[in-house]
């Protein structure tokens, strides 16, 4: 896994540095978890720039579960409307909200099967806070990490969540907390959904993309 993880960096380092992720853009000491956690929830089918841009504004009026618990969904709303399901997302995270002032004491839950249970949070949601929040490993797929893990031939898989359990059976532990933000950077600038950039690509002689496509 180190090689793959160096190869991709390497190869957007020659073409282009990426930006940072929009998560990773996000954690801060001020605002910490509780920026990670509902920044994760907004993300849903929406673009990184557009994530950050409204995520920000948001923290901005916002400072805390209890501000945000308080505040008025028509409010919410005007701040974070360029995110995608905005209505929804707009009521979901001041409910996320609540349940952190009031039930956790404002401190966003560090553990998985707790971080599951608030609304709107499923596994990488879960597992993007444990990773982008506090530094635990793990492993939020995503579509890009599902995409290249396939690609590659890391897993043969059908959807997320059999991914995520392959890769954590076949990855060694200290490679998980790094393997969300690179695969995502290399899906949104190399390994594209469609026409991916094969010819610079630095890890192409291992992945089983490549050979298929290539096979005489």
């Amino acid at each position: 896994m180190k090689k793959i993880l160096t190869g991709m960096t390497e190869t957007m380092n020659s073409v282009k540095p990426p930006r940072i992720t929009a998560l990773r853009d996000l954690h801060n000491a001020e605002t910490g978890p509780f920026s990670i956690l509902i920044g994760t929830i907004l993300s849903a089918r929406t673009k990184d720039e557009t994530t950050t841009k409204a995520v920000k504004a948001l923290f901005l009026k916002y400072k805390n579960p209890k501000e945000l618990a308080n505040a008025k969904i028509k409010d919410v709303e005007k701040i974070i409307r360029s995110i995608g399901f905005f209505h929804v997302k707009s009521k979901r995270i001041i409910e996320v909200a609540k349940i952190i002032h009031t039930k956790y004491k404002d401190k966003v839950p560090e553990d998985l099967d707790t971080l599951v249970q608030l609304p709107g949070v499923g596994r990488k949601t879960a597992n993007c806070v444990l990773v982008y929040a506090f530094e635990k490993p793990a492993i939020p797929v995503d579509i890009h990490v599902h995409r290249i893990s396939n690609r590659l031939g890391l897993v043969d898989t059908k959807n997320p969540e059999e991914t995520e359990q392959e890769l954590m059976s076949k990855i060694d532990k200290k490679y998980w907390i790094d393997i969300n933000d690179t695969f995502v950077m290399y899906g949104q600038n190399i390994c594209k959904p469609i026409s991916p950039m094969c010819d610079v690509c630095k890890i192409k002689k291992s992945c089983k993309y490549y050979k298929t496509k290539n096979a005489s």
